[in-house]
C-alpha cells in the first residue's frame, strides 16, 4: 500500500511531546496498532505517529477511507474536530483549534456569499426557488460558540486571541509547554517583544513576576487617570479581566448586528421573489 505523508497535514496539529510519543510507542509494542489510520485517497490524514511507529518496528496496521472529504478544508475541519474532543489536548491548544475552525468557516461563508451574489446577478427564470435557498448557519459565528466548542470560557478565548496576536514565539512556546498559564501569558503578551523573550528565556519564575508587574500596573493606571467630568473620583475602575469581558460584549454586539442585517437582506429577497398577487406573510 502506497501511503503519502503530507508534511503540511502532519504539522497541522500540535505534535506529541517526547513523553507522549514514548507512551504511545510502548502501547503499540504491547497491544499492537488498534486504531485504523485514516486516509484521503493515498494521503494520510490521521495517525502519523502510529504510522511512524509501525514502520519503525515493522508492525501491521489497518487503514480506512473517509468518503466525506471533498477538499483540503474538509480534511482540516475533520482533524480539528477530532482533536477538540480529545482529553489530552490542552486548553490553549483547544482554543487555537477552535479559532482556526472559525477562520475556515468564515472563509467558506464569504465564498458562499460571493457565489450567491453572482447567482443573483445572473438572470434566471426560477427566481423564487433560487431565493429560497438560505445559507447554512455558521456554527462558530460568536465568541460564545467558539468557547463552547473548545470547552473554555469566553474570557479565555479572548486571552488566547491576544496571545496569538501579540505574544513572541518564545512566550507562545512557554504557554504550550505549560510553563505559564493562559491568563498570565495574556498579561505578559502586552509587554514589548524583547521583554517577553527575556522573561520566557529566564524561566517560569520570571514569567510569573512579569505577569504580576503588568497586573499591578493595570491596577494603578485607573487611579492615576483624571476622573471624567461628572464622575466621582473614587469610582472603581475595571480590572484587566473586566476589560476583556467588555471587549467580548462589544464584539458580540457587532456580530449580532451583522447577523440581523443579513437576515433582513434575506427576508427582503424572499419578499421580492413572491408573486405580486400573493398574500403577504
Amino acid at each position: 500500500m502506497n501511503i503519502v505523508v503530507n508534511e503540511e497535514l502532519k504539522a497541522y496539529i500540535e505534535p506529541l511531546t517526547p513523553d507522549e510519543h514514548d507512551a504511545l510507542e510502548r502501547s503499540i509494542l504491547t497491544e499492537g496498532c488498534r486504531d485504523a489510520l485514516v486516509l484521503w485517497g493515498d494521503v494520510l490524514v490521521d495517525g502519523h505517529n502510529r504510522y511512524g511507529i509501525c514502520q519503525k518496528h515493522g508492525l501491521p496496521f489497518q487503514t480506512v477511507q473517509n468518503p466525506r472529504f471533498q477538499s483540503m478544508e474538509d480534511v482540516h475541519l475533520w482533524m480539528i474536530d477530532q482533536h477538540l474532543g480529545r482529553r489530552s489536548v490542552s486548553d490553549f491548544q483547544r482554543g487555537v483549534l477552535a479559532l482556526r475552525k472559525r477562520e475556515i468557516m468564515a472563509e467558506r461563508k464569504a465564498r458562499a456569499a460571493t457565489s450567491t451574489e453572482t447567482a443573483e446577478a445572473t438572470p434566471t427564470a426560477d427566481v423564487p426557488e433560487a431565493a429560497a435557498a438560505l445559507p447554512a448557519p455558521d456554527p462558530l459565528s460568536s465568541r460564545e460558540a467558539i468557547a463552547k466548542a473548545a470547552r473554555l470560557s469566553s474570557s479565555q478565548v479572548v486571552m488566547i486571541e491576544k496571545i496569538q496576536k501579540q505574544a513572541a514565539p518564545e512566550l507562545v512556546a512557554a504557554v504550550k509547554s505549560g510553563t505559564i498559564s493562559i491568563n498570565a501569558a495574556a498579561a505578559v503578551a502586552t509587554l514589548p517583544a524583547e521583554e517577553q523573550v527575556a522573561a520566557a528565556v529566564a524561566g517560569k519564575d520570571e514569567l510569573k513576576q512579569a505577569a504580576k508587574r503588568v497586573r499591578e500596573l493595570n491596577k494603578r493606571k485607573p487611579r492615576e487617570e483624571t476622573p471624567s467630568e461628572g464622575s466621582p473620583a473614587d469610582t472603581p475602575t475595571d480590572s484587566a479581566p473586566a476589560s476583556d469581558e467588555l471587549h467580548t460584549l462589544r464584539i458580540r454586539v457587532a456580530e449580532l448586528t451583522a447577523e440581523n442585517t443579513e437576515l433582513r437582506r434575506q427576508v427582503a429577497q424572499l419578499q421580492a421573489a413572491l408573486p405580486a398577487d400573493s398574500t403577504p406573510f
